[in-house]
């Protein structure tokens, strides 16, 4: 099972990137997915997650610039982020919870990364 992320960047303040990451490899299905980040120096924060009904929840920082969702038949998870800061800045990494077998629990994977630069 992986998690490819991809679409980061380097954009101007004020612009907009997507975000996105697709599960691959055989899994039953897939509870929450979620995207977090990562800035030099700082510890990695949650920026959205969706669960599998479609309920979203955002941090303060990104409420009403970044947008989340999923595409359940692609196995897939957006990030839309628009009005880019600099402080945006980070290593955005997707996050699936993923139950392998139709009666297991689900567990949590990581995909690898993908760079966002925004400069002022």
């Amino acid at each position: 099972v992986q998690l490819q992320a991809s679409g980061g960047g380097l954009v101007q303040a004020g612009e907009s990137l997507r975000l996105s990451c697709v599960v691959s490899g055989s899994i039953s299905s897939i509870d929450a997915m979620a995207w977090y980040r990562q800035a030099p120096g700082k510890q990695r924060e949650l920026v959205a997650d969706i669960t599998s009904g479609g309920m979203t929840n955002y941090a303060d920082s990104v409420k009403g610039r970044f947008t989340i969702s999923r595409d359940n038949a692609k196995n897939t998870v957006s990030l839309q982020m628009n009005s880019l800061k600099p402080e945006d800045t980070a290593v955005y990494y997707c996050n699936s919870a993923l139950r392998l077998f139709i009666f297991s629990r689900a567990s949590i994977y990581w995909g690898q990364g993908t760079q966002v630069t925004v400069s002022s």
